[in-house]
């Protein structure tokens, strides 16, 4: 062996130097990448022996008898339907491509290679269109002939690698086509890299027969499903968000579905002597699985009912999967949903439809317009059992002195309207109880169950009426009390006057309120965006304010529970002059409960993580409470129109101090509590409330310092 020649040392080594320590240190590098490079080389083997779908569904079939033999659905649903609500206000203005080629449903139950070609070509096209309308509406930057950087192409089973549609065809490998997948654009692999599919389709005849996939249908999406997670670890793929997620999409001639497949595949013990047991076991002991229902894609004619929820859930699947490619999109779904009420009454308008002049009933879908000049445009046979209804009775008009009564089987409760408010957004009501008309409170009156497709507005109802309720009880339940939370006083359905003829089996009857909800909570007050209006939102309300929202944020949060919209309508002054008046920080229908949850968007208020991340960090309320007060003490309200306009202002305004600026001439503490949260903004780390709320309490007037008692969490 020939000797290791000495190591040339630096001076300031000195003769002291080990001459040794640098070939010890290369040769565990060496050691260190020679067990790296057997791993990989592992896993690869691994890989290429995972070819047979089939035996890998037959090591789950137990596990699918077992699973699908509960009573509770097998798996969950890979989207809420509420956001799949909103993708579908989003993509109200998205234009998608006008499909040529469809697939024929008249035939589908034909083995012919003609219908089977078809139906290979029409998928191929409807992704296409899919991905392209998505890339464009969400992420394209505006720049003309910009290319598409994805391509669709077919499977091609012999050798696993992608071929177009046509060409493969033409090629005789119609019988070997077995999927269709988006890839990102690569010429130097023209047949497609597997490390470089953003989603994979397959087509498979009759899977609408039953709403779940069948389990040798399923079995056959988790193989490939796991072939893309690996191929994902073992390449080269460049992801802007997780790779453990991938996305296998379901379709026949007319329907479609989805299963989304999460899980780390470093938890997968690469046997490769027992490869289909080793992926059978880590599918079910690692892996998150979710299904969709199945449904209609393509009518009988072939064309796509792109706003149908089978197409909706699918182009959702892709929405998500070209995130893990380009990030989160210049464009975000919120920005495009809010939208919606513009374009509902902008096509009211077109067709001479008012407000007044539409009328919804019960959930049997009759439904009426009513136009006083013209013709009406779409003429309904109504049910008989709604035809003694006025129209002017279907709906639900509210007014001073109007009573609701509370469906209680123990006690009548009755609340009478004293005043309509508006928050902005939707409108609310100020009540007295019928028993008590000394005491006031809040009244939320939530949409009527039985509507058929929700607009914009029922959404937001549904926030302020139905998620609220939910969180105030939550917060009862976990014993949560402070006078700056409101106090949930009651809560149910209406009771509308006549009989009521629901029936039996559950639902509504024909009456417009049966099964409305509605909310009650106190204390009641004189909102923020009131008080700045009137010109009576000074210094000394936004330090008693800053302190005041700070408590509520404080005590909500010892039991996990965030705010996530604050802004001047949902904080109000409460108590007289006599009693020193005090803020509540009121509209909790979207604080975040868990990490699924999404909080409002507002681009003037809500905090720089929610505008970038969807989501909010332990700063964020405190972040939107700087910028109420910001604005609320007379700082410029910036014309914003879009997230990224709204990031560039706040980059601006916190590098130029102006928001420190403008506090620091109301109240140097102020100055000083959003300086604290600058340096918080977007890190995991907790604020200290106490703190502030002691430095804040130090500053009310001489007078305000009477004893207070606050009640929090128990």
């Amino acid at each position: 062996m020939a000797p290791v020649p000495p190591r040339r040392t630096s001076d300031s080594e000195g003769a002291g130097g080990s001459p040794d320590i640098e070939s010890i240190g290369s040769g565990t590098r060496r050691s260190s990448i020679s067990s790296f490079s057997k791993s990989h080389r592992r896993q690869r083997e691994f890989l290429d022996r995972l070819v047979d779908c089939e035996t890998l569904t037959s090591h789950l079939a137990d596990w699918f008898e077992s699973v699908s033999g509960s009573k509770s659905p097998a798996f969950d649903v890979p989207f809420e339907l509420i956001d799949l609500q909103k993708f579908d206000y989003a993509l109200e203005g998205v234009s998608f491509q006008q499909l040529i080629r469809m697939p024929s449903a008249v035939y589908a139950s034909s083995t012919s290679d003609a219908v089977e070609a078809t139906a290979f070509l029409a998928v191929e096209d409807f992704l296409h269109a899919g991905v392209k309308g998505l890339w464009e509406a969400f992420w394209s930057q505006d720049e003309e002939d910009a290319p598409l950087p994805f391509s669709v192409a077919c499977l091609y089973s012999e050798n696993l690698k992608f071929y177009q549609a046509e060409k493969a065809i033409a090629n005789g490998k119609l019988p070997g086509l077995c999927a269709t997948g988006i890839l990102v654009n690569n010429p130097r692999h023209p047949h497609g890299k597997w490390d470089q599919i953003l989603e994979l389709a397959l087509l498979r005849p009759d899977i609408g027969n039953d709403p779940q996939p069948s389990h040798a249908v399923l079995g056959e999406a988790l193989f490939y499903a796991l072939r893309l997670l690996l191929s994902r670890k073992l390449g080269k793929f460049q992801s802007a968000e997780s790779v453990d997620t991938v996305f296998v999409l379901l379709v026949d001639s007319q329907n479609g579905g989805v299963v989304k497949v999460e899980g780390d595949v470093n938890r997968l013990e690469f046997d490769v002597n027992n490869v289909y047991e080793s992926c059978a076991d880590w599918i079910k002991t690692h892996s998150r699985i979710s299904v969709s229902p199945i449904d209609r894609i393509w009518n009988k004619l072939g064309n796509a009912n792109w706003g149908d929820i089978g197409a909706l859930q699918v182009l959702f699947a892709t929405f998500h999967s070209i995130m893990q490619f380009a990030g989160m999109p210049k464009h975000s779904i919120e920005d495009l949903a809010a939208d919606h009420g513009s374009r509902l009454h902008a096509r009211r308008i077109e067709r001479q439809l008012g407000d007044r002049d539409t009328a919804r009933v019960n959930g049997n879908g009759a439904f009426r317009y009513q136009q006083r000049s013209v013709e009406p445009e779409i003429v309904e046979v109504l049910d008989e059992s709604i035809n003694n209804i006025e129209p002017e009775d279907l709906a639900m008009k509210l007014e001073n002195g109007s009573v609701l009564w509370l469906e209680d089987p123990d006690q009548q409760k009755g609340y009478q309207i004293d005043g309509v408010l508006f928050n902005g957004e939707l409108q609310y009501y100020l009540a007295s109880p019928v028993d008590d008309p000394s005491r006031s409170y809040f009244l939320y009156v939530g949409s009527h169950p039985a509507q058929l497709e929700p607009a914009w507005e029922d959404m937001k109802l549904w926030y302020q009426v139905q998620r609220q309720t939910k969180i105030l009880t939550i917060m009862r339940q976990k014993g949560v009390s402070s006078k700056y939370l409101p106090d949930l006083a009651a809560s149910g359905r209406i009771a509308h006057p006549g009989q009521c003829r629901k029936p039996s089996s559950g639902g509504n009857c024909d009456h417009p309120w049966c099964s409305t909800p509605i909310l009650v909570t106190s204390p009641v007050g004189e909102s923020v965006a009131d008080m700045i209006m009137s010109g009576r939102f000074g210094p000394e309300e936004a330090i008693r304010c800053c302190h005041d929202c700070l408590s509520a944020l404080s005590t909500a949060a010892s039991v996990g529970i965030r705010h996530g919209d604050i802004r001047p309508e949902n904080v109000i002054r409460s108590g007289s002059t006599r009693q020193h008046p005090y803020f509540v920080l009121i509209g909790w229908g979207h604080a975040i409960l868990e990490e699924r949850d999404r909080p409002a968007m507002n681009l003037h208020f809500s905090s720089t993580y929610a505008l970038q991340e969807g989501k909010l960090c332990s700063a964020s309320d405190a972040e939107s409470l700087v910028y109420m007060l910001y604005f609320s003490s007379g700082g410029p309200l910036p014309d914003l129109d879009s997230v990224e306009g709204a990031l560039q202002w706040r980059e601006t305004a916190w590098s130029r101090r102006l928001i420190q600026q403008k506090l620091g001439d109301v109240s140097t503490v102020l100055k000083a509590f959003a300086d604290y949260v600058d340096s918080l903004c977007g890190t995991p780390y907790p604020i200290d409330y106490d703190i502030w709320i002691r430095r804040l309490r130090r500053n009310f007037r001489d007078d305000d310092h009477g004893k207070e008692i606050e009640s929090s969490s128990s």
